[in-house]
């Protein structure tokens, strides 16, 4: 007995000593998890970037045609004429920073206003379209009974914008992963944009008239004549517009991160979505990807 004894205390005595010279995994035991960042604070930082616009003009010429038209027969025809398409202008920037992060566990949320300068990407089109028929039957306007009126439209046009800078003020919502932040964000967007726009127009009118007659033996004999084609001087005309330092709204949308590299320092990346409302019947949206680095005070 006192032989068995001895032999359970000696194996147990060589088991925790080989048992301590295991690997953690072995044991049992994992290594800690790194401690979470604190990202609670204020910060600030800088950042440059790269967008790409597309800028919507198919309707920007809209308002001068019916400027030229206005109030004649060929409102409404020429009102719906589309003569430009799109750009897609592309450049970089840089810009600035500054927010605030309230942090609970793992859960950061947080607001920012964000400043980019977009060394003024520039989008232009210039097109043209006809000469479109528009033909009238008599009793039109101030067409004769007797009378058909057909129009010939020409309009040829250019138009321009230009993103200067753009500001943006965000919530933020993020999940902190160690030196990892992964973020959403969304927000007022306000743009600073220039539009040009000039459109001409040339505008023809040819008369196709019926008369009806009775000859000497009391018939009627109706003849047709077909005008000459002239110039309509009041619609054929060059009119231009121009805005300039536009401050037009817009709303925000993006995904970023951000790394804590060394103290409080950290890193950023992210992508962004801007659209703003619609300025002299152009639209625009922007999309950006921006590297940045910060300091949490």
């Amino acid at each position: 007995m006192r032989r068995l004894l001895l032999a359970m205390v000696m194996f147990g005595t060589a088991a925790g000593a080989q048992a301590a010279d295991m690997p953690d995994f072995l044991r049992g035991s994992l290594p800690a998890s790194a401690p979470t960042r604190n990202w609670e604070g204020w910060y600030a930082g800088g950042q440059v970037d790269y967008s790409s616009a597309n800028m919507n003009m198919t309707q920007t010429l809209n308002g001068l045609s019916e400027t030229i038209y206005r109030d004649s027969i060929l409102e409404g025809p020429a009102s719906q004429l589309e003569t430009l398409g799109g750009a897609n202008p592309q450049g970089t920037g840089f810009g600035a920073f500054v927010g605030r992060n309230w942090q609970w566990d793992d859960i950061v949320l947080g607001v920012e206003a964000n400043y980019n300068y977009l060394n003024n990407i520039t989008g232009s089109s210039t097109s043209s379209i006809g000469p479109l028929l528009f033909s009238f039957p008599g009793g039109s306007q101030n067409i004769p009974a007797n009378d058909i009126a057909t129009f010939g439209v020409k309009l040829a046009g250019t138009a321009q914008a230009v993103i200067k800078d753009e500001i943006t003020f965000r919530g933020r919502a993020g999940w902190a992963i160690g030196d990892f932040l992964p973020y959403a964000f969304g927000g007022l967007a306000v743009g600073r944009i220039d539009v040009a726009r000039s459109v001409t127009s040339t505008t023809t009118r040819q008369d196709t008239i019926t008369n009806t007659t009775l000859n000497a033996l009391g018939l009627p004999v109706t003849t047709t004549t077909i005008g000459p084609t002239v110039l309509v001087p009041s619609q054929s005309l060059t009119v231009s517009q121009e805005r300039t330092n536009n401050f037009v709204i817009g709303w925000t949308g993006g995904l970023g991160f951000e790394y804590a590299v060394w103290n409080n320092v950290f890193l950023r990346g992210e992508w962004e979505y801007l659209k703003f409302a619609s300025v002299m019947n152009t639209s625009i949206t922007v999309n950006s990807v921006r590297a940045g680095l910060g300091y949490k005070f």
